[in-house]
């Protein structure tokens, strides 16, 4: 018998505030950690020693978050039931040395991060958020969350070749934004401006992880509020539905044979490879610690290993209706479909025939529809977190997640039912 329907269109409602909410990676995990805090959940420090008592616990490490729920009486060999995900997202960064200008503009200098479609950053009113580091090592997050800066498009006058010839955009001039007028560059005015916007007394940031990020809210659209329009879907739609899988099936009072776990990443975008990266120790040091702290061996924590599955959930392509012949001919996954099972042979993504039982046999119980993504031959296909954690740990893992489309712009597409249906097969997985 299919399990009843756990989230409904108004996990899609939440899922547009936490987006607005987190501009950045450190407010989605702070966002992410909030939730676990209501649901019982309590961090535990990676500097002091764990114990093994069973319940809630989460780890917080810069752009990173790991939680995990222990059930009572669970063995040292308990195997996991992983949600893997990423937090941060393509876009413009605040460079060392931001106060830039030229011809009277006051502007601020940006380094590319990931690969975001450039052309979506023109002309869009943008935010500006992060981390601010203090003299004393402490940080705190940042968020001007109103039109600061722009990124002005060059006028069709001054450039009669773009209707031929399309836009072309050198990373380096053309994406600078402007914030401001004046002649005199000064140095550290907008750290001083972040200060001043923080609350905190001058001089007082000696470090910064910023980025800038559009102010436009997410919404529905469509003429029946089929589809939802917002930054960052590429990869918090993922977050979201992993946190509140995790809190429902930590509360459901079901009987978990499997320990669940959110391990949701930076730097995914950039390769993975950091201390809050995928490519990092960050999710094998934290299951190895839990092991150990419930009295595991060395050989308890292989066989829980060895009995674990992830499913690493990230976005994926949706059929585009006017480029369908992009696509595989046979793969069109539609949107508000259900999930998408990704698979690629050459282990662009981690999934094999046994993961595809693993995920059917969960989607089966919530009663959620998925499809299946290949890329089309001719094409290269991306990747994501599951191939790095299934060969850093030794563990089993499936690529699935949501199918949207203009993914890597500033403003992602997704069908309004697919985030719910989403996170009640996460659910079912978890509790499975």
């Amino acid at each position: 018998m299919s399990a009843p329907a756990r989230f409904d269109r108004g996990h899609t409602d939440d899922l547009m505030s936490f987006l607005a909410a987190s501009p950045s990676p450190y407010h989605a995990v702070a966002n992410t950690a909030e939730r676990l805090e209501k649901a019982g959940f309590r961090q535990v420090a990676e500097t002091d020693a764990w114990d093994g008592t069973s319940g809630g616990k989460y780890l917080l490490r810069g752009g990173a978050i790991v939680a995990w729920f222990v059930p009572e009486d669970a063995a040292p060999h308990t195997p996991f039931h992983i949600i893997g995900a990423h937090t941060d997202s393509p876009n413009l960064r605040i460079k060392p040395r931001p106060d830039s200008g030229a011809h009277g503009w006051r502007q601020v200098a940006v380094e590319i991060y990931g690969g975001p479609l450039l052309n979506s950053w023109l002309d869009r009113d943008l935010g500006l958020a992060g981390r601010l580091t203090l003299r004393d090592g402490s940080t705190v997050l940042a968020d001007v969350d109103r039109p600061l800066l722009r990124v002005p498009q060059l006028a069709i006058h001054l450039d009669r070749t773009v209707g031929t010839d399309g836009l072309k955009l050198d990373k380096q001039r053309h994406l600078q934004p402007v914030w401001g007028l004046g002649d005199d560059v000064l140095d550290g005015d907008l750290i001083a401006f972040l200060e001043q916007e923080a609350g905190l007394e001058t001089g007082s940031v000696t470090g910064w992880d910023l980025m800038t990020y559009p102010v436009e809210p997410p919404a529905y659209l469509g003429r029946d509020r089929e589809l939802v329009a917002g930054p960052r879907m590429d990869n918090l739609l993922s977050v979201h539905a992993g946190v509140a899988a995790l809190v429902a099936a930590s509360t459901s009072g079901a009987e978990l044979t499997r320990i669940p776990v959110l391990a949701a990443f930076d730097h995914e975008e950039n390769g993975s490879q950091s201390d809050t990266g995928a490519d990092g120790p960050l999710l094998g040091t934290a299951l190895e610690r839990s092991v150990f702290a419930r009295g595991g061996s060395y050989e308890d924590r292989a066989r829980a290993f060895a009995g674990t599955v992830c499913l690493s959930s990230d976005t994926g392509h949706a059929v585009h209706p006017n480029y369908a012949e992009r696509h595989d001919p046979t793969h069109h996954p539609r949107v508000n479909g259900g999930p998408i099972l990704k698979v690629n042979v050459n282990n662009r993504y981690a999934t094999d025939g046994s993961g595809r039982a693993v995920f059917a046999a969960a989607c089966e119980r919530a009663d959620v529809p998925f499809q299946s993504f290949v890329s089309n031959n001719s094409m290269p296909c991306g990747t994501t977190i599951g191939p790095i954690t299934a060969a850093r740990h030794g563990i089993r893992t499936v690529d699935i997640g949501v199918a949207i489309l203009s993914m890597h712009s500033v403003r992602e597409l997704c069908g309004a039912d697919d985030p719910f249906h989403l996170a009640n097969a996460l659910t079912a997985f978890l509790e499975g």
